[in-house]
């Protein structure tokens, strides 16, 4: 029991940012606060926060730690939820929010699914590209990719995205397949407008660098770019998301597979809470069932 108070006191002091403000949130005095802290820290041997009198700041190894807190946390919340809530069905209202292109293609059929499975369920979606504040907005969960910003949200990982190098059939046939990133330079590469470059692993120390690539079409419209690959007017540079069906399908081919950069983290983003609502907890948990599965999203490359 003191171990998980010493968590939830750290957990709620780096989100909050101030020993007073975990203590109101825990309804005890910053002086407890500061001795749960004092006492974690000597458990474990290592500096999480470092504290002034007037803020509160992370090291390198408490920003590590508190991801693993929240995850914790939340999944000892949902358990209890689970428990308590075990009879009931889901209901009530939910609000998400996702990126544009993304959730309207692979977001969207699950909100679809979700409300079908859970009927007494309403869902709000909004489709967009800003990042939305969760709090202001009254935002239940909102789908992003890639690296998290703001550790005062919870968060969930639901699944891997990586971007591949593709083509289509006609296009190759005329034009050969490229075998290194640097023979991208004789090849026409649909590009975002003023775009830096590609990320693709270098040969042979495998770091991920930038590759400068021309062409004589860019657009800042990432769809327009599907659609001219799709039409062999070119080799793009485009998420797994958006051409998982064309792979498939063989109407575009995935090239550079070996140079390929890692893939990043598909999360599921929510406000702190002690008891996630069940409505929230059943869609990230249907979430992470469809976008962890590799094979939702195309054949492996």
């Amino acid at each position: 029991m003191d171990q998980l108070k010493q968590i939830e006191a750290f957990v709620n002091a780096a989100t909050r940012g101030s020993l007073s403000a975990a203590a109101q949130r825990e309804g005890v005095s910053p002086a407890v606060i500061g001795r749960r802290l004092d006492a974690l820290e000597s458990r474990l041997g290592v500096k999480l926060l470092l504290r002034t009198t007037r803020r509160l700041s992370l090291t390198f190894e408490g920003e590590a730690f508190l991801e693993d807190c929240q995850r914790i946390l939340n999944d000892l919340a949902n358990a209890e939820t689970a428990v308590s809530l075990g009879g009931f069905r889901a209901s009530g209202h939910l609000k998400v929010s996702a990126p544009a292109g993304f959730g309207r293609r692979h977001v969207a059929p699950q909100v679809a699914a979700f409300m079908t499975a859970n009927p007494d369920v309403t869902v709000r979606l909004d489709l967009t590209d800003r990042l939305v504040d969760l709090l202001d907005e009254g935002v239940d969960c909102a789908v992003r990719i890639g690296e998290l910003a703001d550790s005062s949200l919870a968060s969930s990982k639901l699944g891997e995205m990586r971007r591949v190098v593709v083509a289509s059939p006609v296009y190759l046939a005329r034009h050969g397949r490229p075998r290194t990133p640097a023979e991208l330079a004789g090849h026409n590469c649909l590009s975002l407008g003023r775009q830096r470059g590609w990320s693709l692993r270098r040969a042979p120390d495998g770091e991920v660098a930038n590759h400068k690539v021309a062409g004589t079409f860019e657009c800042n419209d990432g769809a327009v770019l599907h659609e001219w690959a799709l039409a062999g007017k070119g080799v793009a540079w485009r998420s797994i998301w958006e051409v998982g069906d064309d792979l498939r399908s063989g109407a575009l081919v995935s090239l550079l597979d070996d140079h390929a950069a890692p893939a990043v983290g598909i999360y599921a983003v929510f406000p702190q809470r002690r008891h996630l609502p069940l409505r929230v907890r059943l869609f990230i948990d249907q979430l992470k069932s469809t976008f962890g599965d590799p094979r939702y999203w195309g054949p492996a490359t």
